[in-house]
């Protein structure tokens, strides 16, 4: 294959353009390519009608008066192109006319060097041209080296951190709280966590030599609080102790578990643990329970407040008495809630909930023998599931899930904002690159513009940094808004009138009694979509 090329030649005192028609297949020559080549060797005395037709004849030779002859051989010669990325560096040769002097090896790499391209260079494509010589042919003459990218570090955990695991059912229905199996019990020694460092990658380089780094990857390193140790290379992390293993906010807890062999009392009084609490007897009203892990109680919680940073699990049930509070980071479960207030970071799950104000997260699920919800308000952020709502007597009962209207807003104002301070990120942005082009190719700025230019970039990392809460408090809420759109309440028994159902911002009033329902939201309103 060759593509079709032309050469200079002089006919008497005529310098024309011998052009030689491709063979094979080989590529058709531009017309802005032989001019441009031609302004070069300042021949501009043709006709370019006549030079476009001779140039469009692919079947054979075409002589083209292009200027009067200078009586000077023509020099073989090289076009040089370097990509816009800098990674590539293609080369076009152009022969010589009658007595010219031919390209050598060393040409080449002069001329190659004089355009400052000094990595990459392929000379078995250079020994190639001048074994087989092609004319207005790409010859890829240089490649950069593209950098290898790393990989982020990250941590392999030992132990459960997911605290959404539902409790064990019977085949009945009920709920086994005696085997909840959402504790991550730990032993002395035990290996808790292990570091996988990041692969910082290795860098490229352009054609020009400039190095090319790979992406930023992101560190991590192991946290952790008291009772752990950590090995000499900082990638391992152990138990000290035996007890329990919490994950929170990124950090890994190790906490003994205080005990109470009987009831929260006036024998033993409040109780403020930093880990977790195991209870065997009840929490008696008017006392408190604080721990920053687990609270475990094998009886009753009466009028009292239990708070914890990880789960409640009360093993025979809530009676409020109207004033008892429940408030976990994580997840609430309970044989039965009535007359109480309950908060979870994650689910609550219960065989009944009677006249209580009930907030989740995640989840509220009510299963088992009597599986009932009645009386009372439960906030749900993802879905209800209950067995029977309200009753025949029609108590009044609300069940509510989704995201609040105010938080719906919130993420409105927030994305125009973010929107806004983006685009002066980027205007910014845009002048600090100019004048750092400037300062890379050694030229100097008179000492008001660096001044100015110093205040810029110290400016936009300021604004960078006071941007990233804006993100992430958007992206919050847009999980939020996700989940709300899969919000739902299941009823798979009955429900009754007098339950006012909530989603999002819609209400729906239950005015007959229904069997097997699923109400979601819907083209704008509450409907029922069944199983």
């Amino acid at each position: 294959m060759r593509n079709q090329y032309f050469q200079l030649e002089s006919r008497g005192t005529n310098a024309c353009l011998h052009i030689y028609p491709p063979v094979d297949g080989g590529a058709m020559l531009n017309i802005a390519e032989v001019t441009e080549y031609l302004a070069s060797k300042k021949y501009e005395k043709y006709d370019i009608k006549e030079l476009n037709a001779a140039i469009a004849n692919a079947e054979t030779d075409s002589v083209v008066i292009v200027g009067d002859w200078d009586g000077l051989p023509v020099r073989e010669s090289m076009d040089i192109n370097v990509s816009l990325d800098k990674m590539k560096v293609i080369c076009r040769f152009y022969p010589p006319s009658a007595g010219g002097i031919k390209l050598e090896a060393k040409d080449i790499i002069s001329d190659l060097a004089f355009h400052k391209v000094k990595f990459g260079i392929d000379e078995n494509v250079i020994k190639d041209f001048l074994e087989n010589r092609h004319y207005c042919y790409n010859y890829i003459i240089a490649l950069g080296q593209q950098p290898v990218h790393g990989k982020d570090a990250k941590i392999e955990y030992f132990f459960n951190t997911n605290k959404n695991l539902q409790p064990k059912r019977n085949e009945d229905g009920s709920v086994d709280y005696k085997e909840l199996n959402t504790i991550s019990h730990v032993h002395a020694g035990d290996l808790l966590a292990r570091l996988h460092k990041e692969d910082p990658g290795k860098p490229g380089m352009n054609v020009f030599g400039d190095e090319i780094k790979p992406r930023t990857v992101r560190p991590l390193r192991l946290e952790y609080g008291n009772n752990i140790t950590i090995n000499e290379e900082r990638t391992e992390i152990y138990s000290e102790v035996t007890g329990h293993a919490n994950y929170l906010n990124g950090k890994v807890f190790v906490s003994n578990v205080f005990q109470v062999p009987a009831d929260v009392d006036n024998s033993v009084g409040n109780i403020e643990y930093n880990g977790s609490v195991e209870i065997k007897g009840n929490v008696k009203a008017g006392f408190s329970v604080k721990a920053t892990g687990d609270i475990i109680i094998d009886g009753v919680v009466e009028n009292a407040y239990v708070e914890s940073a990880g789960q409640i699990i009360v093993k025979r049930g809530i009676h409020g008495m109207h004033k008892g509070v429940l408030r976990a980071g994580k997840n609430v479960l309970a044989k039965y809630i009535e007359n109480a207030t309950v908060y979870a970071g994650g689910y609550v799950e219960a065989e009944a909930i009677l006249n209580s104000d009930v907030s989740a997260t995640g989840e509220v699920r009510v299963h088992g023998k009597k599986g009932l919800i009645n009386g009372g308000t439960i906030r749900a952020g993802r879905s209800i599931e209950v067995e029977y709502a309200g009753t025949d007597m029609g108590t009044y009962t609300t069940l509510e899930v989704g995201i609040e209207p105010e938080r719906k807003q919130r993420y409105l104002d927030l994305s125009k904002e973010v929107t806004k301070r983006g685009k002066e990120l980027e205007d910014m942005k845009v002048i600090i690159n100019n004048y750092a082009a400037i300062l890379k190719k050694g030229e100097t700025l008179p000492k008001d513009k660096l001044l100015y230019v110093q205040n810029l970039a110290t400016e936009y990392k300021e604004k960078k940094e006071a941007l990233e809460p804006m993100r992430d408090e958007m992206r919050a809420i847009h999980v939020e808004m996700m989940e709300s759109d899969r919000s739902y309440i299941a009823v798979t028994r009955t429900i009754f009138p007098g339950v006012v159902l909530s989603i999002s911002d819609l209400n729906l009033h239950i005015k007959d009694k229904k069997n097997y329902c699923k109400f979601k939201k819907q083209d704008g309103e509450i409907k029922s979509i069944g199983f």
